[in-house]
């Protein structure tokens, strides 16, 4: 390799080095990608078995005392006993209706003395307050419910609070520190969502809605980096094979002799003469 060419290969070289380290960035963040579209497969096929099964009682699906199995969520269970609305909770910020809605969290008290949070939906922020006007109650006395079950959420990251009588998330340990001795005991393995109710109420929040179907953009977004890779090399073979032509096309005009002759600079002496003679030029013109 000689002289004149060891500035371009080392440049060259540079330029294929941080093509490769942006690849290896690229593969990074496909295969997280990847490895969320294939989480997100396996919730859809969960939900897709799960949610339509026939209701059970709670014991066969979730003995007291056992702990919670993931692959039982959404599968949906029969309570048979009574709300206890004294503990009634409110969840805050909950995204439904185009708006921060509240969930509504009533403990119900199984016939066997068992206590398990049912969610019974979701109301709306109240017209003159962030609070919602009007809480729609349970039923009274011995009622039958349908709900599906889900694991407890985990406290927020942020380390939000609630008010007096809400909470920021259905953590169940937290609400079972929270409520009072008639739901002692809650059972912090999982809550139930509402499907039904037997007698019905009157009035009553709306229904949470069934979960999204769709897979999200995990795959799509896995794919564009690894064409993000790809086009990583495709730009740098680009700027290469460009600076190849030009120094080319700079060769065979210098041997054509179509280049202008390299200007030569004027040497210190052409300088001072030419200083010399504009001072003349001054004095003649005064």
């Amino acid at each position: 390799m000689s002289r004149q060419n060891a500035p371009a290969a080392v440049r060259w070289t540079a330029y294929v080095a941080v093509a490769i380290v942006f690849a290896i960035a690229c593969a990074f963040l496909a295969n997280w990608q990847f490895t969320r579209n294939s989480a997100r497969a396996d919730q859809l096929a969960l939900i897709d078995v799960n949610f339509d099964a026939r209701p059970a009682p709670l014991g066969e699906v979730l003995p007291a005392g056992s702990d919670f199995d993931p692959s039982d969520e959404w599968l949906p269970v029969v309570l048979t006993g009574q709300y206890l609305p004294e503990d009634e909770l409110l969840v805050r910020n909950r995204p439904h209706g185009g708006t921060a809605a509240f969930e509504v969290l009533v403990p119900f008290r199984l016939d066997d003395g068992r206590v398990i949070l049912v969610n019974r939906g979701w109301v709306r922020p109240g017209i003159d307050q962030p609070d919602p006007d009007v809480v729609p109650a349970p039923p009274e006395g011995e009622v039958t419910v349908v709900v599906r079950l889900r694991p407890s959420e985990p406290l927020p990251s942020s380390g939000r609070s609630a008010p007096e009588g809400q909470v920021p998330t259905i953590s169940l340990p937290l609400i079972a520190d929270l409520v009072g001795p008639a739901s002692a005991g809650l059972d912090t393995s999982a809550f139930g969502i509402l499907e039904s109710e037997d007698p019905a109420p009157s009035t009553s929040p709306a229904l949470l809605e069934p979960p999204s179907a769709d897979p999200g953009p995990h795959l799509s977004y896995a794919i564009q980096w690894i064409l993000f890779a790809v086009m990583g090399f495709i730009f740098i073979g680009y700027v290469i094979r460009t600076e190849l032509r030009y120094r080319r096309e700079d060769a065979e005009d210098r041997a054509a002799g179509q280049l202008p002759p390299r200007v030569r600079r004027p040497t210190r002496k052409a300088d001072q003469d030419m200083q010399d003679e504009d001072s003349l030029l001054d004095a003649a013109g005064r």
